[in-house]
């Protein structure tokens, strides 16, 4: 676990976007079966997450096509609900930093850490944003 007061600036920069953080399975499991879509951003301490990954899903918002639900789990912090989000990620392996998009409960798409890691925010949002355009 990392100390709250390290990850706490990491959980707002998503928060001050629209992010709600969960920090349980029951609310992971809520979250993703919401009707309509919806993004979850398992968050990092790692610098691909501050680097590009939190900035690429924050820039997709300003698309005109957007997903319904914005959540948020910290891996190495809120274990519970990352291991929930990460068992409706199957068949993709766990990986931190991640993006996932939910269209009805179903994954539609998925961006592992070795697609955001040595890419620039803008491909990061450009590529979720044509996810939006097909499935928001």
């Amino acid at each position: 676990m990392y100390p709250p007061e390290l990850v706490k600036p990491m959980q707002a920069e998503l928060e001050n976007a629209g992010f709600i953080s969960l920090h349980n399975a029951q609310d992971v499991e809520k979250a993703i079966k919401k009707e309509g879509t919806t993004l979850v951003m398992v968050n990092s301490v790692c610098g691909c997450a501050a680097g590009t990954a939190r900035p690429g899903a924050i820039a997709s918002l300003k698309f005109d096509k957007k997903p319904t639900n914005l959540v948020t789990v910290f891996a190495g912090v809120d274990s519970e609900a990352t291991a929930k989000a990460r068992e409706n990620m199957i068949p993709f392996p766990p990986s931190s930093p991640a993006i996932a998009l939910f269209k009805d409960g179903a994954l539609v798409h998925m961006l592992e850490r070795h697609h955001i890691e040595g890419r620039p925010a803008e491909v990061i949002a450009s590529n979720l944003a044509g996810a939006y355009e097909e499935y928001c």
